[in-house]
């Protein structure tokens, strides 16, 4: 079995050992090293899903489609920048400039799949031609950089024919090669899947896709360090991982001794008509912090969806509910015990517990510490992209 520390991560990529001494394996572990743009971690990741289904030949076009479809969700949901952004505030990344295009383009929701995803491609093919041909000029073959160190010759970066030659020389004569590529152009060029390190490639997938995964969630969180969860952030979750059931009961429980009234709309809140929502979006902070959720009438949830509330005026009176459910689970103790089943699930920020929900503090005290911390939370969301919902029929 061959082991490899990536460098600076410490994450083993452990190949079986009976590929040790035909297969440079130590080349295949440089392959995402010295990334540039993120688009670097997606062609590996597509190759080794094309790969792995057992696709030996396909071409530049077929690989960037399986990118897109991939990276699809992280930027539509959650507005990730693949590779940052430019001090002008373009955007840096191809691919994320495809998908934005796309998006432009078509009518697909976030949570599209694949194959929803690559009907559109096809069909907006013409607008996207150049997005995906910029992809063409250095990915494929810069990804094969780590396997060069065995040769004394210079590579020809600047030339795609003569790249083409070189990698098929080299193949031929040094060591082989995960792929090769054919003598078309741009994006029907052809890549050539070697069958040994096919073979390499399934017997490890798990390993190998957790390894690209790895890797590319700390180069994605490098480059947006404000988004919080940005591991959650890759793909759909499963909806049962959200647990809210102890947060309804507890404002159930409230609305049951005093009156509590809509954030939006000013009015008096129906316990058979309201869901428990998040004042700043589920999809940025990927938590369901009882700080962050309020009772909202069900009409309003799907209207406001992933969007921000304006801060002003309803920051205010979000603020005014929070500190009356304060208040009650300070004053009824049938209410302070379901404030505590609200533990496990509801209640992690280390400030909530230590400042937020301790006893004795004065409106003015509680309403600063939630803003002192939901602020700069916010903020950050507004920067990432999340719309804010112009919601005027209120207060």
């Amino acid at each position: 079995m061959a082991q490899y520390n990536t460098p600076k991560t410490g994450y083993s990529l452990v190949i079986e050992g009976e590929y040790r001494n035909t297969l440079d394996i130590e080349g295949f572990s440089r392959m995402m090293k010295d990334p540039s743009y993120c688009y670097k971690f997606y062609w590996l990741e597509a190759i080794v899903g094309l790969i792995s289904e057992g696709v030996q030949d396909t071409t530049f076009d077929a690989v960037i489609d399986e990118m897109i479809c991939s990276a699809w969700y992280s930027v539509r949901e959650f507005h990730i920048h693949l590779s940052g952004m430019l001090a002008d505030g373009q955007i840096r990344d191809g691919l994320e400039r495809i998908i934005l295009r796309l998006t432009e383009l078509s009518d697909l929701p976030s949570d599209a799949s694949g194959v929803e995803i690559k009907n559109a491609i096809a069909e907006h093919n013409q607008e996207l031609k150049k997005y995906k041909e910029q992809l063409t000029h250095m990915v494929p073959g810069r990804a094969l950089a780590g396997f060069f160190a065995k040769s004394s010759e210079k590579v020809p970066w600047d030339s795609a024919r003569r790249l083409t030659e070189y990698v098929r020389h080299f193949d031929s004569t040094l060591a082989r090669l995960p792929y090769t590529f054919g003598d078309s152009s741009k994006l029907k060029k052809e890549v050539h899947f070697n069958a040994e390190w096919m073979r390499m490639i399934q017997d490890n997938t798990v390993n190998i896709m957790g390894w690209i995964q790895f890797e590319k969630v700390k180069w994605l969180q490098n480059n947006n360090p404000e988004v919080p969860g940005l591991v959650y952030k890759l793909k759909p979750m499963d909806d049962k991982m959200r647990r809210l059931n102890h947060v309804r009961r507890l404002w159930e429980g409230i609305m049951n001794v005093c009156e509590v009234r809509d954030v939006f709309t000013g009015r008096p809140m129906n316990t058979k008509r309201y869901d428990v929502d998040h004042f700043i979006p589920w999809s940025f902070v990927m938590n369901d912090e009882l700080w962050n959720l309020m009772p909202m009438e069900s009409s309003l949830n799907s209207s406001k969806s992933n969007r921000l509330p304006k801060w002003e005026p309803f920051f205010p009176v979000f603020a005014d509910n929070q500190y009356l459910m304060y208040r009650m689970i300070q004053e009824k103790e049938e209410l302070h015990k379901r404030f505590e089943m609200c533990y496990r699930d509801n209640l992690h920020s280390i400030w909530a517990g230590q400042e937020l929900y301790r006893p004795g503090n004065t409106k003015e005290e509680f309403c600063n510490v939630l803003q002192k911390n939901m602020r700069p939370v916010y903020d950050s969301a507004r920067r990432q992209g999340y719309e804010v919902w112009n919601y005027s029929g209120c207060l």
